[in-house]
């Protein structure tokens, strides 16, 4: 026998070893999952399979190596804002007169569910921050320009604002770093609770409230809301977790960076604090479900029929990376699974076609409950 084969047949028999140590509740992988994890469309990736009630891993291909996850991140950053704020919190926006007659206060709580699209807020209850400006409009509706100071307040927001309202009225903005001046209240808009935001953020993998909220954590846990702030809240995080944080590297809260780096095995041990304590219950409840919900509503559908239903997970891709991290159903089990492909060539068709294997691999293990 050749060494190759030698190889071949010492990878085999350890592979069997390690399938029959297994505790009797684990699955075997089929022949195909390990077929496809190795195909040249996932171009070797990073791959982990954990039964999250024995904490046993079932499978495994390069799990300890730093990838960038792409949107896979806004799982560390959901957990980090559920470690800092309540999943009650509502955020407040209020418009107020101040002495003089033509300037106004815009005054804030850090609410990054704002919006001024009439159509984000039809669809989606966002925060209509025109609401505001179109009271002010009737309480003094003789004026055409207004100096409008704010205060805790996203700028990118009031501008939003001002172009709304371009036309009808001049809006004069200044950001200013108290809201002291503010006297009579005009009007004031609200967010849902927490918990709906994060279940949005996640469910429709919204890249500015993911990162809006995980620099607004950061802030609350005492660290400053730039990069070196998000990197101490979410070591802290996953340090109080009991997750090592070795080779974690990031540069934003919402995975868009290329720089951002994980290993599949920090995710999947992620996975598996959120599902086993109540307080992250909100993150499973907004993660997008296989063939029906969110991001995942138009994926399984055809390559993998099966599997509609069973899977509950955060997609993510950037330009080199494909990635899908959350939970399988098994029959009478759930799995937890993270899968980490960054190294696929930048055209959407490799995209889709690591998008497609990934369905394919899942689909070979996705059973119902009998």
């Amino acid at each position: 026998m050749r060494k190759g084969s030698n190889v071949i047949v010492w990878v085999l028999a350890s592979t069997l070893l390690v399938m029959t140590s297994l505790p009797a509740q684990a699955f075997s992988l089929p022949a195909l999952f390990v077929k496809l994890a190795a195909s040249k469309t996932l171009a070797n990736p990073g791959i982990i399979i954990i039964d999250p009630a024995t904490n046993t891993t079932i499978y495994s291909m390069g799990p300890d190596v730093g990838r960038a996850p792409a949107s896979v991140l806004k799982l560390f950053s959901m957990v980090t804002v559920l470690n800092a704020l309540s999943p009650e919190l509502v955020f407040n926006t209020s418009l107020h007169e101040t002495a003089d007659p033509k300037t106004f206060i815009l005054v804030g709580s850090g609410d990054p569910w704002i919006t001024a699209s009439n159509f984000e807020e039809v669809k989606y209850q966002r925060a209509f921050s025109p609401r505001l400006i179109d009271q002010l409009m009737k309480v003094h509706p003789g004026l055409r320009t207004i100096t409008l100071d704010y205060s805790n307040v996203y700028a990118t927001d009031v501008q939003a604002l001002k172009r709304y309202f371009a036309g009808r009225l001049t809006i004069n903005a200044a950001k200013v770093n108290s809201a002291a001046a503010a006297t009579t209240e005009i009007a004031s808009i609200k967010s849902p609770p927490l918990s709906k935001i994060i279940e949005f953020t996640l469910l429709y993998s919204d890249n500015v409230l993911a990162d809006r909220l995980s620099r607004l954590a950061a802030h609350t846990m005492g660290f400053t809301n730039d990069v070196i702030g998000l990197r101490a809240a979410f070591a802290k995080t996953l340090t109080e977790l009991g997750i090592s944080t070795t080779g974690l590297h990031l540069y934003d809260g919402n995975g868009l960076s290329h720089q951002n780096r994980v290993t599949v095995r920090q995710i999947a041990e992620l996975l598996r604090a959120i599902r086993s304590n109540p307080k992250y219950a909100v993150i499973y409840a907004g993660l997008p479900t296989a063939g029906e919900t969110g991001t995942l509503k138009d994926r399984f559908i055809n390559d993998a029929p099966n599997a509609v239903g069973l899977i509950h997970a955060k997609s993510g891709w950037i330009d080199n990376t494909v990635s899908l991290a959350g939970f399988v159903t098994v029959g009478p089990n759930e799995y937890v699974f993270a899968i980490v492909a960054n190294h696929i060539h930048n055209l959407e068709s490799a995209r889709q076609a690591a998008r497609v294997t990934i369905d394919q691999m899942l689909g070979t293990i996705a059973q119902p409950l009998k």
